[in-house]
């Protein structure tokens, strides 16, 4: 046990769960400082079973990148509610019942971790992303919390580039 502390290096700095930044295509209009929260891109990959007599043996099978969550700080101006409502309309128009393609709706988002000093030291590029859940949240006379949207992303690819 002591050996292995031994090999720990001495100037070991953690990443911090409070040092990122996710940006938004600027066409957007959705600011990085508008979020509050995010979860890291996480994959499942399923597993193909292959049976022999009595036991059996596996083998990786299909993977998909699972959704990211996001929450949103909504200030009176500029409105975090107006611009996700934008990008949900590149989705789907409620008014006309029109979809958009998705060459309109799908974008590129990425996802930067930070050192001590705001130099990126971890970047996912979220490839393809579109709005699959989006929650305005909840209003009452008897709150006093700062408005929040909450949003589910869909990516085709995560990509770790660093």
């Amino acid at each position: 046990m002591a050996d292995l502390l031994m090999k720990m290096p001495f100037q070991y700095e953690p990443k911090r769960a409070n040092r990122f930044i996710l940006t938004f295509p600027t066409s957007l209009g959705i600011n990085s400082w508008y979020v509050e929260s995010t979860s890291r891109p996480s994959i499942k990959i399923e597993s193909k079973d292959i049976p022999f007599l009595n036991t059996k043996t596996y083998v990786a099978s299909k993977f998909e990148w699972e959704t990211i969550s996001v929450k949103f700080r909504d200030p009176i101006g500029p409105s975090a509610a107006q611009a996700l409502m934008e990008w949900v309309r590149l989705h789907a128009e409620s008014v006309t019942g029109r979809m958009g393609y998705a060459a309109g709706y799908k974008k590129d988002v990425d996802l930067e971790m930070l050192d001590p000093t705001g130099v990126a030291v971890e970047k996912w590029i979220l490839q393809g992303c579109f709005l699959t859940d989006v929650k305005f949240g909840d209003v009452g006379y008897d709150k006093d919390d700062i408005m929040t949207i909450d949003a589910t992303l869909r990516p085709d690819r995560c990509i770790l580039v660093y």
